[in-house]
């Protein structure tokens, strides 16, 4: 009977020492990720019972109070309306992107360079995006202005300058438009990927069986690249609730443009409510994980039963529109 080594003689052994170097690598990054994620997230959630301001003097608990504050008063409900315009952008973008996708997996030409082109915005910073849209709405510093590189095509035309950063609706569809030109063409790399790693098997089973563009798209494209439609959606819902640099930059938040973010940060260090801001972000954090858990509900895969496959489903013909 072989004697039971001791932990120190087993960590002299070649998986002793494999563990402890392992332990030694992950001991740095472990210790910056607690410091920095989950200690300020616990205190978050201890301020936001809370009534204080940045320095910590004179704390009071306060109960949920912060919490009715964020849920009733008009202050910070409407920067929610505001999020609905950057939630239909998001829509918007996701159709685009997956439409942009499926042009530039076909056969034409150059499409390295519009993918290149269309991608290129994402590599630029928020900031320089946000600056460059700044000066096409307006010029100088004042929002009211209507001069701008926009204003100046438009008289060049023959029409009349707008004022585009102060009403809160056309402001906030601009804001949304520079949202989608910045971020579209990470969505469109991802669905090109996704499109490119279906099996070219399925795709010619369908058209040894006569089905149209729509069939395909819908019965073997959609269903194989649904995790990512899910991944998108997860994430572009998160940035529209949690928009922050472009409105920021370029109107300040200022009539009617002002998101969650931008008020949690106000509110935390213009009004100096350290605890309402807490409350706020933990608002914002409980909404991001109902909408991941919902996402992840309404795009749970179903497993096909043994007598179906996806190139049965092809076979199915839809009756009104038949096959090709």
């Amino acid at each position: 009977m072989t004697k039971k080594k001791s932990f120190t003689e087993w960590l002299k052994t070649y998986d002793g020492q494999k563990f402890y170097t392992t332990i030694l690598f992950l001991l740095i990054p472990l210790a910056l990720l607690v410091v920095f994620t989950f200690v300020p997230a616990i205190n978050m959630f201890k301020y936001s019972f809370e009534q204080r301001d940045q320095f910590g003097l004179d704390v009071k608990f306060v109960g949920l109070s912060n919490y009715k504050t964020v849920f009733t008063s008009s202050d910070y409900l409407v920067t929610f309306k505001t999020s609905l315009y950057y939630l239909v952008g998001s829509a918007i973008q996701q159709v685009l992107a997956l439409l942009l996708a499926s042009i530039l997996c076909s056969k034409i030409k150059f499409k390295n360079l519009f993918k290149g082109v269309l991608f290129f915005p994402y590599l630029m910073n928020g900031v320089a995006v946000s600056l460059i849209f700044r000066r096409f709405f307006q010029k100088g510093d004042g929002i009211m202005t209507q001069d701008g590189t926009l204003n100046s095509i438009i008289t060049a035309l023959g029409g009349t300058s707008v004022t585009f950063l102060q009403d809160p609706v056309v402001a906030n569809i601009c804001l949304v438009f520079a949202s989608i030109w910045k971020y579209i063409g990470f969505d469109i790399i991802m669905y090109i990927a996704a499109i490119q790693s279906i099996n070219q098997d399925l795709y010619e089973a369908s058209d040894l069986d006569g089905a149209n563009s729509w069939q395909r798209f819908r019965y073997i494209v959609f269903p194989e690249i649904k995790p990512i439609i899910s991944l998108q959606l997860i994430l572009a819902i998160k940035g529209a609730i949690s928009v922050f640099d472009i409105p920021y930059i370029i109107t300040g938040g200022k009539f009617g443009t002002s998101t969650f973010v931008i008020k949690t940060i106000e509110t935390a260090f213009v009004y100096k409510k350290l605890g309402l801001a807490s409350a706020m972000g933990v608002v914002l954090l409980a909404i991001i994980i109902i909408v991941t858990v919902a996402q992840n509900m309404l795009f749970k895969e179903k497993d096909l039963t043994p007598k179906e496959s996806r190139t049965d489903k092809i076979r199915v013909r839809d009756r009104k529109g038949g096959g090709k």
